[in-house]
């Protein structure tokens, strides 16, 4: 398994300076506009591609298991629980054990850098890196030290703590080679800043790239508050939805009719909702991309075929186009498994279109859907939410993972 595909949160912190904003939590538990900050971090790796997580534990850790369990029970994520703390390299070094792949992305759980991840994996296999950091330019600090860069991008030195006017920050965010760090026989405890990447710069192996992204630490009062107002999701006004926007649809309980404890099957089973042709004809002309993104299932229980699938939904978009709708793109996940990285609420059909359509902005989109999952799969993959309340309107809102609601596809269509 070659593919960056997962990564290490080193999540076991105190939060020893938040002790009086935040009582009796581990630090990453601190709630950030209405969810736990490690939530952000998910949310923000999951964007990035991520499947599978290790989350590095110590302090109060089975605070944090029964909340991820709970709240991303579809997930890849195993726990690493230090017995003491290993301080930040040893924690690493001791999650690395459950690393399958070659190269792992590591991030603090109480600090959010927006770095893109796919550059930065990009660079560090180029250059077949030991470590390769995302550097935030900072003005005006003295909480960090700076790194120096060389002209072909490998890292010169890292400098102590003092006042900077300007600087290059280490944000907190890694590509690691396992095997090239494991097979430096560190101590159990180090520290990975200081005891791995000070001692082990000289051997010109480790890289970096700038990246002016959104970077947010926690770790003192003044920026957990102001985290409260930056995290929170952008409020969307539909009258600013132009056709750089994307609409993402849900498909049984949204578009057609569902069949209780049962699959559609076959067209004669298929039924639109009154409204729906209008609405997606008035959908095609204010939005750049309409996509339906849907599990089926009942073709992994080998209830109906894929081709029974395919020819429904063949059917399906050239009633819509009849009636001067379009669909551009519909993407289906047939797995069986919850945890399936293609399955909603994991966000992995939205990254297929973002392959397939790269002007997508999933931050410029809208998932609407009937169920709660359907809202975590716009959550999960950073796009706002619309929830139709169709089949489940007992739905309790307002809800954090829902930004609108309507009773049905055509009012919703109506807004425009």
């Amino acid at each position: 398994m070659n593919k960056t595909n997962t990564a290490i949160i080193l999540a076991g912190g105190l939060g020893t300076r938040l002790k009086e904003t935040v009582p009796d939590l581990p630090k990453c538990m601190a709630v950030v506009a209405g969810e736990p900050f490690i939530v952000h971090v998910i949310r923000y790796l999951l964007s990035q591609g991520i499947e599978n997580f290790i989350i590095s534990l110590g302090y109060k850790a089975e605070i944090l298991t029964s909340f991820l369990d709970e709240k991303f029970s579809t997930l890849q994520i195993e726990y690493s629980i230090e017995q003491e703390p290993l301080g930040t390299g040893g924690a690493i070094q001791f999650a690395c054990k459950k690393v399958k792949s070659k190269n792992v992305v590591v991030v603090n759980g109480d600090t959010i850098y927006k770095a893109d991840i796919k550059t930065l994996t990009t660079l560090h296999e180029v250059n077949d890196a030991t470590c390769t950091l995302a550097l935030k330019p900072m003005e005006n600090f003295d909480r960090y030290g700076v790194v120096e860069v060389n002209e072909n991008s490998s890292i010169k030195s890292f400098q102590e703590k003092q006042f900077y006017t300007t600087g290059l920050i280490n944000g907190g965010v890694y590509i690691l080679n396992k095997e090239k760090f494991l097979q430096k026989n560190l101590p159990e405890i180090f520290s990975f800043e200081k005891d791995f990447l000070e001692n082990y710069v000289h051997e010109g192996n480790m890289f970096a790239l700038v990246n002016d992204s959104y970077f947010i630490d926690i770790g003192i009062p003044a920026d957990y508050e102001r985290a409260q107002t930056e995290l929170k999701p952008a409020l969307f006004d539909l009258a600013q939805i132009n056709k750089s926007w994307t609409l993402f649809l849900d498909r049984d309980g949204v578009i057609n009719y569902e069949k209780k404890n049962d699959y559609i099957r076959n067209w004669t089973a298929f039924k639109f909702y009154e409204g729906v042709l209008e609405s997606i004809n008035t959908f095609s002309n204010k939005f750049g991309r309409i996509i339906i993104v849907t599990n089926q299932r009942g073709v992994g229980r080998n209830i109906m075929t894929e081709n029974d699938l395919i020819h429904l939904h063949n059917l399906m978009k050239s009633e819509i186009e009849t009636a001067g709708g379009r669909i551009d793109k519909i993407y289906y996940c047939t797995a069986v498994d919850n945890q399936d990285i293609y399955r909603k609420p994991n966000p992995g059909m939205a990254f297929k279109a973002l392959v397939d359509f790269p002007e997508i902005d999933l931050s410029n989109s809208i998932m609407v859907g009937n169920k709660h999952s359907d809202m975590l799969f716009g959550r999960n993959a950073g796009m706002h939410t619309v929830y139709i309340k169709t089949t489940h309107p007992e739905q309790q809102l307002p809800h954090p993972d829902i930004d609108l609601d309507f009773d049905s596809l055509i009012s919703f269509a109506n807004n425009f």
